[in-house]
């Protein structure tokens, strides 16, 4: 557990609390702000804990300094963040991991009471097997272990809920054809779909189990990884165009204070070309990882060999994980910086600024851990 007061920590704080919601930040304090008097804000809460409740979640990828804390070597950890007040940030925070050795203890010594801590730990545990924090898959996580949460705290819009629902459609009419022998198609895309994005594994997916020949634990897991996959790709039609853009905006961003800050030119220099590169190694990755569906899917829709995508199934939780980090740190690129420098805007930025906004970049992509860039080390420090 740390208290940090640094001017780097309270730049973090202060990005955190003005970046806006993106797959790698749940910022509670904000949701408070915008929703204190919603009945399902104070029925429904997210934490019952009020301390914990104006916490900031961050999927973090752990840095080669912070691995002492864990009996386990993860690559990204749930971190949570409590500033000691959320209308003034620069005043610092209280930090932990999720997972970290004796985190339970250190959740109760954080907490200004000890209402709903159990519940709470729980509901942690829950989110820390989750690769990404997206909207989406947070909400079916936590309805499918049983935590009621008002719909307050994801930001869905009915338009995306929409257009997410045509294109599961999309993808598994020809799937419904073969599990449910071609009955109704219309209304049974419709109706598989519903299931697919509920919360429950129920009878009605039968048919479906009964071609696969999986059972329990094995078989739930296995769908819950699989609409992950599809959540994925339809992410990621909007994506990777946004990603070229940010790309070509970050080349072209006018610098201000760069005749003073020599060694922050040189690294931004470096950062740029790290992160074009770290990018595109994502991609690929993720491109092969999403074949490894598309094959399978296509051998049992197309060739009727229901083996190939069991073996999916079975494989897609872990499969799941790394898909998660690896577009979670790519989706947030591009969600901050659209956020931060709305299209079309041209105004220049401070070379400190763009410096944090690019070591964050690359730490979202896990890229330079080891050895942070030599000339931030002091900046970091404070």
């Amino acid at each position: 557990m740390s208290g940090r007061k640094t001017k780097r920590g309270t730049r973090d704080l202060l990005a955190l609390q003005s970046s806006g919601a993106t797959s790698r930040v749940l910022n509670l304090g904000l949701v408070a702000a915008r929703h204190a008097r919603d009945p399902e804000y104070v029925e429904q809460p997210f934490f019952r804990n009020p301390t914990l409740n104006a916490a900031i979640l961050v999927k973090h990828r752990i840095r080669a300094d912070e691995r002492y804390v864990f009996d386990s070597a993860p690559t990204t950890a749930t971190k949570l963040i409590l500033p000691f007040t959320n209308t003034d940030l620069t005043l610092g925070a209280r930090s932990m991991f999720v997972g970290q050795r004796g985190w339970r203890d250190m959740l109760r010594d954080l907490c200004d009471d000890q209402a709903g801590i159990i519940r709470d730990a729980k509901l942690l545990a829950v989110i820390e097997r989750l690769p990404s924090l997206d909207p989406f898959l947070l909400r079916e996580q936590l309805k499918r272990h049983g935590f009621k949460v008002g719909r307050c705290y994801f930001a869905i819009s009915p338009g995306d809920h929409d257009r997410m629902q045509a294109f599961v459609s999309e993808e598994i009419s020809k799937l419904i054809e073969l599990a449910f022998g071609g009955r109704g198609a219309a209304t049974d895309t419709g109706r598989l779909v519903q299931i697919l994005l509920s919360t429950q594994v129920d009878e009605r997916l039968e048919p479906l189990r009964a071609t696969l020949g999986l059972e329990g634990e094995a078989y739930r897991e296995g769908v819950f990884s699989w609409k992950g996959f599809l959540y994925y790709k339809w992410v990621l039609r909007d994506l990777w165009p946004l990603l070229v853009l940010v790309l070509d905006e970050l080349r072209a961003a006018q610098v201000k204070g760069a005749n003073a800050e020599p060694e922050l030119v040189r690294y931004i220099d470096g950062a740029r070309r790290r992160l074009e590169t770290a990018i595109q190694l994502h991609r690929r990755e993720v491109i092969e990882t999403l074949k490894v569906y598309d094959d399978a899917f296509r051998d049992l829709t197309v060739n009727g060999k229901p083996a190939a995508f069991r073996e999916f199934l079975v494989k897609a939780p872990g499969m799941f994980m790394m898909l998660g980090e690896r577009i979670g740190a790519i989706s947030h690129i591009g969600s901050f910086w659209r956020y931060r420098f709305p299209r079309g805007c041209q105004e220049p930025v401070l070379i400190t600024e763009l410096a944090d906004i690019l070591q964050d970049f690359e730490a979202s992509l896990g890229v330079g851990l080891e050895a942070p860039a030599p000339e931030l080390r002091a900046r970091r420090s404070g």
